[in-house]
C-alpha cells in the first residue's frame, strides 16, 4: 500500500469545548504525534502489508518525528527529505465527545514532484492511496500528472475527506476519472452525490466513477456499505464509547487497503477495517490503529458474545 498524502505532526489539545471567537479555553492535555498519512500507513503496516510513504517530508524536528514513527512501524519512506523546510503541523482540538477540530499549516509535505512520487515505484497489485487534501495547489498538479501515468494493475484509492466538496468541479472530475476505489464517510458521499441514504449513496458514487470501481461508505459506528460488482452489501460495525475519533477513518482505510493487498475480498477487508476503527476510537492519538492480532482477538470476542446461549 502506497500513500501519497501529507504526513504531518498533530499537535493535540484536549479541550472542554471550543472557544468563542476572540475567547480562550484551557486545554487539559497537550501531545505531539506523527499524523495525517502516517495514521493510514501505520494501520496498513500493523495489518502486515508492505507500506510505503510516497509523499514529501521535511528537514527539522517535525520531519524527524514523522520519519522516526514510520521507521519504527516498518514503513518505507520513498522520497528524500526536502532541504531547508520542515514538515507542517495540524492543531487538533479534541472535545469530551471525542469530536475533533483541525487547524492545518503547510510545510515541506506540500513540496512533491512527479519525480519524488515516482520513487515509490508502484507495480501491478499495489494500491495507491490519495487524499482529497492533496488536490489543493501546489500538490494537485504533480499528483494528477503522476496518477495518469501509473502502470496497469495499480489501483488508485481515493479518500476524499472534506476537501473534495470545496474544489472546482473540473478537479473533481479529473480525480474521479482515475479512481478505482472510493472510501469515505457518509457525509463525504452525500456531498458528492446529494444522496442522503448511505446505501443509496454507494450506488450514486459508483455512477460517478469508471466501470468496475469499488465504493466503500462508512456509517460511523454502524459499520459501512460496500459496492462491488454492481451489488451493495452492509457490513456491520461495532459501536464503542469513543475516547478520540482522530484517525479512526484513517485506520479504517489503512486496514481496508492492507487486507485487500494481502488477498482478502473487499467484504472481508471491510469487516476487519470496521473492527480496527472500533478499536481505534478507544485510544488517544491519531496513529494508534490495532495490530492484526488485536483485530483477531476483538473479532473473536464479538463472535463469542453474539453466539446464542446454550
Amino acid at each position: 500500500m502506497i500513500h501519497t498524502g501529507q504526513a504531518l505532526v498533530d499537535v493535540v489539545l484536549e479541550v472542554p469545548d471550543l472557544p468563542l471567537r476572540g475567547g480562550n479555553v484551557n486545554a487539559s492535555s497537550f501531545a505531539r504525534y506523527a499524523g495525517g498519512a502516517v495514521s493510514t500507513l501505520v494501520a496498513a503496516a500493523r495489518t502486515g502489508a508492505p507500506a510505503v510513504h510516497a509523499g514529501a517530508h521535511g528537514t527539522g524536528p517535525n520531519g524527524d518525528l514523522v520519519r522516526r514513527t514510520l521507521r519504527e512501524e516498518g514503513v518505507q519512506v520513498a522520497a528524500r527529505p526536502v532541504p531547508g523546510t520542515d514538515t507542517g503541523i495540524c492543531v487538533v482540538l479534541v472535545e469530551p465527545t471525542a469530536e475533533r477540530t483541525f487547524l492545518t499549516t503547510y510545510g515541506a509535505e506540500r513540496e512533491i514532484t512527479v519525480a519524488s512520487l515516482a520513487t515509490s515505484a508502484p507495480g501491478p497489485g499495489d494500491l495507491v492511496c490519495v487524499t482529497g487534501y492533496s488536490l489543493y495547489s501546489p500538490t494537485r498538479e504533480p499528483l494528477l500528472e503522476w496518477l495518469t501515468g501509473l502502470p496497469d494493475g495499480v489501483d488508485v484509492v481515493l479518500d476524499p475527506g472534506a476537501a473534495l466538496a470545496d474544489l472546482p468541479v473540473t478537479v473533481g472530475e479529473q480525480i474521479l476519472s482515475v479512481t478505482d476505489v472510493w472510501t469515505s464517510n457518509a457525509l463525504e458521499a452525500r456531498e458528492l452525490t446529494g444522496v442522503g441514504d448511505v446505501a443509496s449513496s454507494c450506488v450514486a458514487v459508483a455512477d460517478r466513477l469508471q466501470a468496475g470501481a469499488v465504493v466503500v461508505v462508512r456509517d460511523g459506528p454502524e459499520g459501512c456499505f460496500v459496492r462491488v460488482d454492481g451489488e451493495t452489501t452492509y457490513v456491520p460495525g461495532h459501536p464503542q464509547v469513543p475516547v478520540d475519533t482522530n484517525g479512526a477513518g484513517d485506520a479504517h482505510t489503512g486496514v481496508l487497503c492492507a487486507e485487500r493487498a494481502l488477498g482478502a475480498s473487499w467484504l472481508d477487508a471491510a469487516a476487519r477495517a470496521n473492527a480496527a476503527g472500533a478499536i481505534k476510537v478507544t485510544r488517544k492519538g491519531p496513529a494508534t490503529a490495532p495490530t492484526r492480532a488485536e483485530v483477531d482477538a476483538f473479532l473473536a470476542v464479538q463472535a463469542r458474545d453474539a453466539a446464542p446461549a446454550r
